[in-house]
């Protein structure tokens, strides 16, 4: 027995140097080394344009970048193709990226939705810290009539909207493990944050300030969005959920403030959605209608699953559809990141 328990302490140490010396390897290999690359207007960086920045990146480089952005405003359409890149501004209201855009208008002359807002992410593992992307052609708009023939939405000849589609980010190509931190996201028309990947999107929002038209936050698969405010410009709904990849597909907002226009709605959803709102505060003008199921050809498979939990409205008038109603045996205290996303990610506030 004395050789047997010899043995077995022999391995554990054996096992343990293993485990330490592969850890040392990931850690010093080329993947987890960062590199920073510095923009800025004042001619002082390498770089004066994000794009050209973004461009430099060789797709064989395994390094974890970081684009270090100075302040100023920057007009430009941005594509990010390589995973495991950062964009750390120099502040919400300092480092603003800008771009005019209108979706209908796009899709006249492209197949898809590849270049369709201020930010394009097509890779995975981003972050976007402590800056703003704003879509203004809602806010700068000129009326046109559109000829779309190639418009594999609507082929028939449309007239512009002020407030049709108009993304700040959108995702695409399978892009999934976005976070951001800090940030601005801006337009006056729908879907102004767009974070679309059905299947496997994960998603981290915090401290961020989202507005625009109907549905400008409208994430595809699991996302959480903590102390972040929501300004509703126009439209018909605020928030909106797509789950129907994945029965366990939610999206929940902790600690989020509501507000908008007078009468302004506070979500909608027409696929398979599941909402959790968790000590959420809503402005006084807020109209009294939960979030609603939109007329829809779509089967609902999974049933109505909108659940509250510790909300208010500002004011001494309240509502009853928010009134606390989570899944029996689930407390708010257990809705959490790891709750959430499981093993699927664990993003970390940087």
């Amino acid at each position: 027995m004395g050789e047997m328990v010899i043995e077995d302490q022999e391995l554990k140490r054996t096992m343990r140097l293993l485990l330490v010396t592969l850890t040392s390897l990931f850690l010093t290999s080329g993947f987890c080394q960062s590199r920073i690359i510095r923009v800025s207007l004042d001619g002082k960086s390498p770089y004066s344009s994000i794009a050209a920045a973004l461009s430099s990146i060789a797709a064989s480089d395994s390094s974890k970048i970081i684009l270090q952005i100075g302040p100023g405003v920057y007009r430009e359409k941005l594509y990010i193709t390589k995973d495991w890149v950062s964009l750390q501004g120099s502040g919400i209201n300092k480092t603003i990226i800008i771009s005019s855009i209108a979706r209908d208008e796009w899709r006249c002359e492209h197949p898809d939705d590849w270049g369709v807002a201020t930010l394009n992410v097509g890779a995975s593992d981003i972050t976007l810290s402590d800056l703003s992307v704003i879509n203004d052609v809602g806010f700068n708009f000129v009326p046109k009539n559109l000829d779309c023939p190639a418009d594999t939405l609507q082929k028939t000849p449309k007239q512009l909207r002020k407030d049709g589609h108009q993304m700040a980010v959108r995702t695409m190509n399978g892009a999934t493990r976005m976070k951001a931190i800090r940030c601005k996201f801006s337009a006056y028309g729908g879907d102004t944050m767009s974070p679309w990947n059905t299947e496997n999107g994960l998603w981290y929002f915090k401290d961020c300030i989202m507005e625009g038209g109907v549905d400008f936050f409208c994430p595809r698969g699991w996302s959480w969005a903590e102390d972040c405010t929501f300004i509703s410009l126009n439209g018909p709904a605020a928030i909106w959920h797509d789950g129907s990849g994945n029965e366990d597909s939610k999206s929940v907002w902790k600690h989020c403030t509501f507000l908008g226009y007078d009468g302004f709605l506070l979500g909608r959803y027409h696929r398979d959605a599941q909402f959790y709102l968790v000590d959420c505060r809503f402005g006084k003008n807020m109209r009294d209608q939960d979030i609603y199921l939109v007329s829809t050809t779509n089967t609902i498979r999974w049933g109505r699953r909108i659940y509250y939990a510790s909300c208010k409205k500002e004011g001494k008038e309240q509502f009853n559809w928010y009134a606390d109603n989570l899944p029996e045996g689930l407390k708010k205290e257990h809705i959490s990141l790891n709750w959430i996303f499981g093993d699927k990610w664990q993003p970390k506030e940087k």
